[in-house]
């Protein structure tokens, strides 16, 4: 009885693309799943220390009213200013078109209507979004020659955020807002979808090309 032939052994060439075709797709699950744990793991924890200035991430605001979301930032900084974190409080963020008044300005009013002095609080109206807001406050950070930052924003935005300030040269710790409505099992998922997928656009685009613009501080 004749015996069936063998098959013929695939050429290595083949074996060697599945084994970095799997690779490639490996990495490709690993990457993400590795920032949203960041992203949750930098929400857990407040590195808050003494800093020349506490940073607070812009939000919505209606004609001149912080919405739930600044406000619980602003809330923590200003614990954060009466704790003795920090002698000064910067507010950050722009204006969208139609509004009368920038994020940062809303903030301050907001800072100073419960009680922390006009003198402590640095307004920066500049910047449509978290980048290029922390790119003003870096700017102002060096001009003022201030050198250390807490940055104040929602748990699940700090990842990026101290990224980005880091690269800046503010030398940043994080401190995430309390009473947030960000919080939730809904919300919570998809806050750190988007954050994942936004600090993987930073570390693909942007970060290369981000210099330290606090440059005055050894």
């Amino acid at each position: 009885m004749a015996k069936n032939p063998e098959p013929a052994p695939k050429p290595k060439k083949w074996r060697w693309f599945r084994r970095l075709l799997g690779l490639v797709i490996a990495v490709a699950i690993a990457i993400p799943l590795f920032t949203a744990g960041m992203v949750f793991a930098t929400a857990q924890i407040d590195n808050r220390r003494s800093s020349d200035v506490i940073v607070v991430l812009g939000a919505a605001q209606f004609d001149g009213r912080p919405q739930a979301v600044l406000q619980a930032r602003l809330d923590h900084a200003e614990r954060l200013y009466k704790d003795g974190v920090a002698k000064r409080i910067m507010t950050v963020g722009g204006k969208q078109k139609g509004d009368r008044y920038t994020e940062a300005t809303a903030g301050r009013n907001a800072l100073i209507a419960a009680g922390v002095p006009a003198s402590a609080i640095i307004s920066v109206g500049t910047g449509r979004d978290t980048y290029s807001s922390l790119v003003a406050a870096a700017k102002k950070m060096d001009a003022k020659g201030l050198c250390t930052a807490t940055l104040v924003s929602d748990p699940w935005h700090l990842l990026r955020s101290q990224a980005m300030a880091k690269d800046l040269g503010m030398k940043p710790v994080s401190s995430p807002s309390q009473n947030s409505p960000t919080e939730g099992a809904a919300a919570v998922t998809r806050y750190i979808m988007r954050e994942t997928a936004a600090r993987l656009y930073y570390a693909a685009n942007q970060a290369r090309t981000t210099k330290p613009l606090v440059t005055g501080c050894a």
